[in-house]
Order: C-alpha cells, then structure tokens, then sequence
C-alpha cells in the first residue's frame, strides 16, 4: 500500500462516463467528472473500463507446483476424493510441496490476472504438521501488503480417522490461521455430530471462523448442511461460517432447497463455489434474495488433484455464467460483481468497490462494457492493490 496522493485519471467505473479516481494513502477519496488533464504523479487510464480488483474467495495455494517443471498427472480416469487424497499424499514431497516458492508463484499470478484479495485453505495433517500454514505466512511476507491472504487450516486427509489432526486444527488457530476446515464429515470422518461438535468447539475457543467442504450428496448432504446451520446458531458464530463446494445443494428438491436456504440465511452461513463442470446449478438467485453471501474460488491450481487452472478468476466467474445459463446484459454482468464487489465479505471487508472509503483495488481492461469483459476475459491492462501498480499489461510488478 502506498502512500502517496495521486488520481487514476480518465476510467470508466463499471463501463459508465470516464471519470478520475483519487487515492490516498491506499484508499479511494473520492471519484470526479474526468478533468482532462494528467498532472506529475498521476496515471492515465486512457479511457479503460475499470472495475474493483477480483477476490478469491476459494483457493489452495499451498499445494500447487506453479513455477516448477511441469508434473504429469498421476492418478486414475476414474477418480475419488479419497483416492486423490491418498495420490497426493504420496507424490507431493517429490516435488516439494508445499514450498514457499510455489505459494509466491501462485500469489503472483492471481494479480496478474487482478486478484488482489483471496481465501485460502492450507493442508494441515500428520504429514506436513503446519508446515503448509508457515509455507503461505512466508509467501505472503514476501509480497507484502501486494495482496490480501486469509487462511484456512485445513484437514484434507480427515480429522477423526487421524489420530492428532483436531490438536493440530487447534494449533493452527493458535498460531494465527483465520478458520478452520473440515471435511465430508459422514463419508470422511463417518461421524458427522463428532467431527463438528470438535470443529465449532476449536472455533468457540480459539475465536476464529469456520470453512467446511461439504461434497456429500443427497440425504446425507443435506443432513450436513442442517447440522452446521443449527452448530452455528447454538454456538452463537453467526457470520462466521462458510460451506465450500456443497454440491448437493443443486440437486436437492426445491422444497428442500427452500429450507436450506432460509437456514443458511437466519444462521448468517456464507457459500462459495468454483462452478466445477458437470454440477448442477445452484438456486443462486434465491440464496442472494435471502441474503446468503456467495463467493467464487479458482480452487486448486497445477495440483495433484488437476493440472488445470491459471488463476484468472475471471474464467471461473465465466465458467459460473456459463453453467447458469447467464445470456442477459444484467446478469452476465452480476457474475463478474460476484467475483469482484461480492467477494468482500470473504476477505472481512464492509465494501469493495470504486467508491470512496474502498482500498484502491482496481483493475483496467480495454473492454466495451461488462458483459464484453466476461465473454472475452480480457488482458488486465493495469493492476493497482492498495493503490500500488502491481502489474500492468500482464507483467507482474512485484
């Protein structure tokens, strides 16, 4: 974060009338009918589209090999969440995840692509201990305040079946991790009640949140979903708790959804989803009308789990358009705020846009409109995290 003065002169906010942006100490100050005139210390927008910088609510950095030699994927064409895990508890120490290296790596490229915020889990088990929350604590150390990281300690090789696990959740949490994780609590741990009573206990405890992959489908998700919205009221974390993924949700009835939703939305239960191909739509329109927060997430990046991704949330806020069946203007448009404004309260923040009292998270493409900026996914032309130039024309600054 910078603190210089300054204005971003000549963007178009959301596509609207060209307008300059003043910044101080990090923050926007104010937005003004653009003046025509660039003075020392200021920057030209050139007449850019300009929309707040993207937030990732949904990440595993620390388990990417992004920056190394390329590793082939492993694992079966027929594969399951248990043998995924097993597969990349056995192959990541060849390739020395989780490092440092790779953590920055990947940091670097969400603010090439405009991520200047993001959530992320990191794998806490008997293998790696907290190495992996140390490893993303020294990433970020290296960047600096270039982007904001909050962290998940999370169990992804099970909590109960481990022997240890719940101890070292707990000393994560001690040793600044901002939640805590789970993990399919029926078909993982196979006991839903004891697996979350310790979770929401550490959470109590500890004062920190919770964020909970949930894959399960049918009953048994929707079982899972009822019994983190009523640990969540009784333990009184209201606006402290997130479900990951939930794929059940879209598949259950609507009268079923209905209920869900109306409990998510009195328990303050927060959602986030990486709108992974071949799952069924969420009831997104209602989950928002009630007030459920819903968060996108570009999940894991060139893991052991996929050699896939590349850290432009913008795709995943295209891919979340494309698998509800986005084609009007306004609600093309909303997936990009999703990705964008609609982060902030992943991230603990009470706004994030380009308007006076935000941090000066702003990202520049050379686009007509929104829509035209999610159907193209443009280059981002110029990157500014707390008022700071972080990349411009896809070269990253720091």
């Amino acid at each position: 974060m910078t603190d210089e003065k300054f204005f971003l002169r000549n963007v178009r906010p959301w596509g609207a009338e060209a307008v300059d942006i003043a910044i101080s100490a990090g923050e926007i100050t104010g937005v003004v009918p653009a003046a025509g005139v660039i003075a020392e210390g200021d920057i030209d927008g050139g007449g850019l589209l300009a929309i707040p910088g993207f937030i990732n609510a949904h990440a595993h950095v620390d388990k990417s090999w992004w920056g190394q030699p390329w590793v082939s994927y492993t694992y079966s064409d027929h594969p399951t969440v248990e043998g995924w895990i097993a597969n990349e508890r056995a192959e990541r120490g060849k390739h020395g995840i989780p490092n440092a290296n790779a953590a920055a790596s990947v940091l670097r490229e969400f603010l090439r692509w405009g991520t200047t915020a993001t959530r992320t889990h990191i794998d806490v088990d008997l293998g790696v201990g907290l190495r992996g929350l140390e490893v993303v604590q020294a990433a970020q150390a290296e960047l600096g305040d270039a982007i904001h990281v909050e962290t998940v300690a999370f169990p992804q090789d099970g909590v109960l079946r481990r022997p240890g696990v719940m101890q070292l959740l707990d000393e994560a949490a001690q040793a600044g991790a901002d939640r805590i994780g789970g993990l399919d609590p029926g078909t993982i741990d196979g006991d839903v009640a004891a697996q979350l009573d310790g979770l929401f206990q550490i959470a109590v405890d500890r004062g920190v949140g919770l964020d909970l992959h949930l894959h399960d489908f049918g009953s048994l998700g929707a079982y899972e979903y009822r019994q983190v919205i009523r640990r969540t009221i009784d333990a009184g974390l209201q606006g402290k708790v997130n479900i990951s993924h939930g794929f059940a949700m879209g598949v259950l009835s609507q009268g079923t959804q209905e209920e869900i939703i109306e409990g998510l939305a009195e328990a303050g239960i927060s959602w986030t989803t990486v709108a992974m191909s071949g799952t069924a739509p969420l009831p997104w329109q209602r989950m928002q009308e009630k007030g459920v927060p819903l968060g996108l997430g570009t999940d894991g990046i060139r893991d052991m789990w996929s050699p896939y991704g590349d850290g432009d949330l913008l795709r995943v806020a295209y891919a979340f358009a494309r698998l509800h069946g986005f084609r009007h203007d306004d609600k093309i448009a909303h997936a990009v705020a999703m990705a964008t404004s609609g982060g902030a309260y992943f991230v603990g923040r009470d706004r994030h846009d380009l308007v006076a009292g935000s941090r000066a998270d702003i990202v520049l493409l050379d686009a007509e409109n929104v829509p035209d900026v999610l159907v193209r996914c443009p280059q981002r032309k110029l990157v500014l995290s707390g008022g700071r130039v972080v990349a411009r024309d896809g070269e990253v600054l720091v």
